[in-house]
């Protein structure tokens, strides 16, 4: 890939980052497993705590992600191979964390794509400050997801040949 096609992926991954970053951070600057009981009653014992662990694991990754994004872009030369691994990277922690979560608390339905439906959908009920976070950070997701599917098999190929 040439380094503007790269560097422009940098810059869309960055923004989009941002954007669910400071989102999720929000959200949980103010949400509690409490707040959360609040507004609706738990189903399941810890679920709740669980997506609570999900989201700050979501935003950390981003966090790192946005971080290595910033690093890239002012420094005084662009390195494309840096610039690639730290893509690499962004698509099987970022993207991937929140398409397939570690604690399976919610799952992507695949079947949403042709509904026009979200496609998260979560393991039980969930108050409805969720259901808005997680819909609002779907798009930057999908965003970034598309772009950045490239470096999900080809960008390890590309690795393991050079070796």
């Amino acid at each position: 890939m040439g380094d503007s096609l790269v560097k422009g992926q940098i810059t869309l991954t960055l923004e989009q980052l941002s954007k669910i970053s400071n989102i999720v951070s929000e959200f949980l600057n103010e949400a509690t497993v409490t707040n959360l009981k609040a507004e609706k009653v738990e189903e399941r014992a810890g679920y709740y705590g669980d997506l609570l662990v999900s989201l700050r694991r979501i935003n950390v990754f981003c966090d790192e992600g946005k971080n290595s994004c910033e690093v890239i872009l002012n420094g005084n030369t662009f390195r494309k191979a840096a610039a690639e691994k730290t893509l690499f990277w962004i698509y099987h922690n970022c993207v991937e964390e929140f398409f397939n979560p570690r604690i399976e608390n919610w799952y992507e339905d695949s079947r949403a794509a042709y509904t026009g439906k979200n496609a998260i959908k979560f393991a039980y009920d969930v108050p409805q400050s969720l259901r808005n976070l997680v819909a609002s950070i779907e798009g930057p997701f999908q965003t970034v997801r598309e772009e950045l599917e490239y470096y999900e098999t080809d960008y390890q190929t590309k690795v393991i040949q050079t070796k």
